[in-house]
């Protein structure tokens, strides 16, 4: 900007004995014409008139708050590439920070990016609330602490705005009627018989007083214009008779008009056009509003130089704006691809929670993109937003439809959640544990199998089932505890007993010593079960047996059958079930493998019977059938602990 701006410029606009300027109404450019001829000199092409209207058109708009200028200083963003929390947090800074007549356009700019983005989320939220909620009694209800902290700082901003008008009106109505008075008095400046030297001091007060007088309703704006240069055009009309001040004030117009077009040379080179742009408006309004003629000789000159330099200008602007509007159009392109692969998601089904994560998760991603790549051209906007909120909306639906699917599944996982909460529930103060403990750990592995509940469902249910069965196994535990108490002095006095066990001798009477031993074991087992951990015990009690049992005169079998009854009786003490079961199936694999080898010997026997010596059988034959009676006698043996094993698991 000019540093001699606010230099004390003598005159306004106006004519004098050669010239005469138009006023506002003509033309937005000055024209200088002779007051005798009456002739009006147009230098412009009638592109550089469009262009100077125009911006003499947003000079009025402007003219009525001076403070809007302000906003010049802050960048307008691209607000619609923002996240919510990012519009927030740009609000507060510019309400925070700058004056509210500066920040107008960019408040309605950040108000429209938010409420678009966050009506579309509630969109979003009520569609996932019907789909979750069948009840028609419940009503969508959705709290955002960012909405609330967006309207709060809103409305300080509307309340500044508001005082700010307020205050604004009474400056404006005060403003007009200081210009009005200016003009008034303007008028009674032609007077033959003052001092000249007097009416020009006096002219320039006035002059002074208008330019500090500051902005006024933008209806009035041109009517007091039109005057205030009505009444200055007529007293350069009476200055003819002063040649010499008019001449001075000629040549200081001429000066000022020259540094302004040395400036516009400059802002023609610079790289923010924008900014440049808008230098250049209030250089125009300097140019009509504070400078007055130049002389004849050089009035056309210098005002073709001005016009030709602010269509240069205007013509770097346009090259500007159609280069912006081509990243629009790059940006639309951008927009409608994401909607469309948006659409694509929309119909691809999946079938599992998991699968619908990654579709969401992809769907977020492209809704990241949209909102980042920028503006479109106005006039498709709000259609490609409208393609977008469709698509989004399509692509929900379809998803809600899978989990409306799905909530019938949760529901009846639900009922039968609640069934096992019951059963639970009414064994948790049993104390029947042998009966009730293995029907709880059943209940506990139904419940595992048993697929998700409706969310808001999950915890409470969850809490009922987990209290039941920990009450249930809580006791069970204070029961094992006092059980133990009885393991270990049943362990103490087996420990004890060994002793006794290990100083017995047998006195040779097969009787006596079978007795002797029958009842050792009938002790031993009187003493009842020792602690898991310490259950070495028992096989040392084994090996003191087997050492007994073999200087018995007992029979293979007989001294085998004792050996397992005692070890079959411990295990059923224990409670081991799956020991006893898989007892029993070596049991079964034991038989089978002896029928069969008692079945390949017998087919053996077949074979030399049929030979021509079969009347003389040979050593080889008797060999075999000497197998197959020891064969069958083990046969029986293992039968025999299989049937014992079999009563002892029906007791």
């Amino acid at each position: 900007m000019l540093e001699e701006k606010n230099d004390n410029l003598q005159h306004a606009d106006g004519n004098t004995t050669d010239s005469v300027e138009s006023t506002p109404t003509t033309s937005p450019n000055e024209v200088e014409a002779t007051a005798a001829e009456s002739v009006e000199i147009t230098t412009e092409t009638d592109d550089n008139q469009t262009i100077i209207e125009a911006i003499a058109d947003s000079n009025a708009e402007e003219s009525e708050d001076e403070s809007v200028k302000e906003r010049h200083d802050i960048p307008m963003q691209d607000y619609d590439t923002l996240s919510m929390e990012s519009l927030v947090e740009e609000l507060n800074t510019l309400v925070s920070n700058e004056k509210v007549a500066s920040i107008k356009e960019h408040v309605e700019e950040i108000k429209k990016a938010f409420l678009a983005k966050y009506n579309h989320l509630i969109e979003e939220k009520k569609e996932e609330f019907l789909a979750e909620n069948q009840d028609p009694n419940e009503e969508f209800q959705y709290h955002s602490p960012l909405k609330s902290k967006f309207d709060s700082i809103y409305s300080v901003y509307r309340n500044q705005k508001n005082e700010h008008f307020k205050s604004l009106q009474t400056s404006l109505k005060n403003n007009l009627e200081n210009r009005l008075a200016i003009v008034e008095e303007l008028k009674e400046l032609i007077n033959p018989q003052a001092n000249i030297k007097d009416i020009l001091k006096h002219f320039n007060e006035l002059r002074e007083r208008w330019k500090n007088a500051g902005p006024i309703p933008k209806d009035k704006y041109n009517h007091v214009w039109n005057n205030y240069h009505f009444h200055v055009e007529n007293f350069y009309d009476y200055l003819h008779l002063d040649r010499e001040a008019r001449d001075i004030d000629f040549k200081h117009n001429l000066e000022q008009k020259q540094k302004i077009i040395a400036r516009v040379e400059a802002l023609v080179q610079e790289e923010d056009i924008n900014k440049a742009f808008r230098e250049l408006q209030d250089l125009h309004r300097i140019w009509k509003e504070e400078i007055g003629p130049v002389s004849r000789e050089h009035r056309e000159e210098i005002w073709n130089r001005f016009s030709d330099l602010t269509k240069q200008m205007h013509d770097k602007r346009e090259l500007l704006f159609e280069k912006l509007k081509g990243a629009e159009v790059d940006n639309l392109a951008k927009k409608q691809e994401i909607i469309a692969q948006i659409e694509v998601l929309a119909t691809e089904k999946v079938n599992a929670h998991t699968q619908w994560l990654v579709q969401i998760e992809k769907v977020e991603t492209l809704r990241a993109a949209f909102f980042a790549a920028g503006k479109v051209p106005a006039e498709v906007n709000e259609a490609t937003w409208a393609a977008f909120k469709t698509a989004v909306r399509n692509f929900n639906s379809f998803k809600n439809s899978f989990y409306k699917d799905i909530k019938k599944d949760q529901n009846d996982n639900l009922s039968k959640k609640q069934a096992l909460v019951a059963k639970a529930k009414e064994l948790q103060a049993s104390t029947d544990f042998a009966t009730s403990t293995p029907i709880m750990k059943q209940i506990q592995e139904e419940w595992k199998k048993i697929g998700h509940v409706p969310r808001k469902y999950s915890d409470s249910i969850w809490k009922e089932f987990r209290e039941a069965c920990n009450h249930y196994f809580d006791q069970l535990k204070e029961q094992k505890n006092e059980e133990n108490s009885e393991e270990v002095a049943a362990f103490e006095n087996k420990k004890a007993y060994l002793e006794t066990l290990r100083s017995f001798q047998l006195t040779g009477d097969h009787k006596t010593d079978l007795d002797g031993i029958k009842l050792h074991i009938q002790n031993w087992k009187a003493f009842g079960k020792v602690p898991f951990a310490r259950r070495h015990i028992e096989g040392k009690f084994n090996k003191i047996l087997d050492a007994l049992f073999e200087k018995l005169s007992l029979s293979k079998k007989d001294s085998d059958m004792m050996r397992f009854t005692n070890r079959m009786d411990q295990l059923s003490e224990s409670n081991d079930s799956r020991k006893l079961e898989s007892e029993k199936i070596f049991l079964i694999r034991k038989i089978e493998e002896v029928q069969n080898e008692i079945f390949q010997l017998e087919n053996n026997i077949q074979f030399f019977t049929n030979t021509k010596n079969a009347k003389k059988e040979n050593s080889i034959v008797l060999e075999v059938r000497k197998n197959i009676a020891i064969h069958k006698e083990s046969l029986e043996v293992w039968k025999e602990k299989l049937k014992q094993l079999r009563n002892l698991k029906q007791e």
